[in-house]
């Protein structure tokens, strides 16, 4: 696989490798706040997009131009596999993920077939591929991901996003068999996806839990984990550094180490030092600047860079957001965040 020292900045960092400096990227850099990707979106809607090789491989790429970014992110979204397979998924703007018909008993997960990204799925491979071959010569990664077994079946239990998850964890309570098995179809589709994903080119993975802080310790440890522990021992063979990311989990992130990722992303909700207290120092940390600072004036946006960078670890540590870009991001920040972590964050030595 060649010599571990020339793996790029990112891959380091995740292993708990001494760095130059600290790798930044930003969760949603693709997208949203950028005008040349407002201009695409004129031609399809998100899921569209994602269809297309030539155009998702541009989006996805369109920041790491702009920004200077140390990492690629694939452009796409967590429910594109299940759109894939046909399971009536819906993107509407401004809204999220809606499911035409929910889940609710054996009858309706049984329409959760088994997923093929070759088959079902083409343009991820070709997409990869295409960003892979411009990424390649400059040395910087592509990100892959997919969305987590809870968070995928919150949509499908809800029909759609919900600040309560109270179906799905009613699911989860009174039917716990049902609720297993709907998680365990879900990872594997999540590790299909990520397989097909490696093999084509990306050398990391990532995968969001986003609604997973909705549930208490006990429930975590009960229904999910052992979900997750499964799904993270497979990502395992594919010799990737695999990070899982999560909003609102201050009160999980032990249990988040537990699942065998490598890396954990925290949110803007926890302190990186007090992160660190709570994850273990053999797994990397990335996080954790609060989305809504890049709205600010630009002595504040440095001010809160700083006040992260000295709170995060000397090792293992990737510079990021505690959430996604917001879509009223200034298109330039992002870029002047990345020039301030680098002006910052370099050392002197490896040692």
């Amino acid at each position: 696989m060649g010599d571990p020292s020339s793996a790029p900045l990112l891959v380091r960092a995740l292993r708990g490798e001494p760095v130059e400096r600290t790798p930044v990227w930003f969760m949603r850099q693709a997208g949203r706040s950028l005008p040349e990707y407002r201009e695409l979106r004129q031609s399809g809607s998100l899921l569209e997009l994602c269809r297309q090789p030539e155009l998702a491989a541009e989006v996805t790429l369109q920041p790491v131009r702009r920004h200077g970014v140390d990492a690629a992110i694939l452009f796409s979204d967590i429910v594109t596999p299940l759109d894939a397979i046909d399971f009536g998924v819906e993107i509407k703007p401004g809204i999220g993920p809606v499911v035409a018909q929910p889940v609710r008993d054996k009858a309706d997960l049984a329409r959760l077939r088994d997923f093929d990204p070759d088959v079902d799925m083409p343009a991820l491979r070709a997409t990869i591929e295409a960003i892979v071959a411009e990424l390649g010569p400059q040395g910087i990664p592509l990100i892959g991901f997919a969305g987590a077994p809870f968070t995928l079946a919150s949509y499908l239990v809800e029909g759609g996003p919900s600040k309560q998850q109270s179906l799905t964890k009613a699911m989860m309570l009174a039917d716990p068999a049902l609720f297993d098995a709907l998680l365990r179809r879900l990872s594997a589709i999540a590790v299909a996806s990520l397989r097909t994903q490696v093999d084509a080119g990306a050398q990391v993975v990532q995968v969001f839990d986003s609604w997973i802080g909705t549930l208490s310790r006990s429930q975590y440890e009960r229904f999910v984990l052992p979900v997750m522990q499964d799904l993270f021992t497979e990502l395992a063979e594919l010799g990737v550094p695999r990070t899982i990311f999560g909003v609102g989990t201050g009160h999980l992130l032990d249990l988040l180490a537990q699942t065998g990722a490598d890396c954990v992303g925290i949110d803007w909700r926890i302190d990186l030092r007090d992160a660190r207290k709570l994850v273990p120092d053999g797994k990397a940390l990335q996080g954790n600047l609060d989305p809504a600072v890049m709205l600010a004036p630009r002595e504040v946006i440095e001010a809160e860079v700083l006040r992260v960078l000295a709170e995060a670890p000397d090792r293992g540590y990737v510079f990021n957001l505690g959430h996604g870009v917001l879509p009223e991001t200034p298109p330039e920040v992002p870029g002047e965040i990345v020039r301030l972590v680098r002006e910052h964050s370099a050392t002197t030595t490896l040692a």
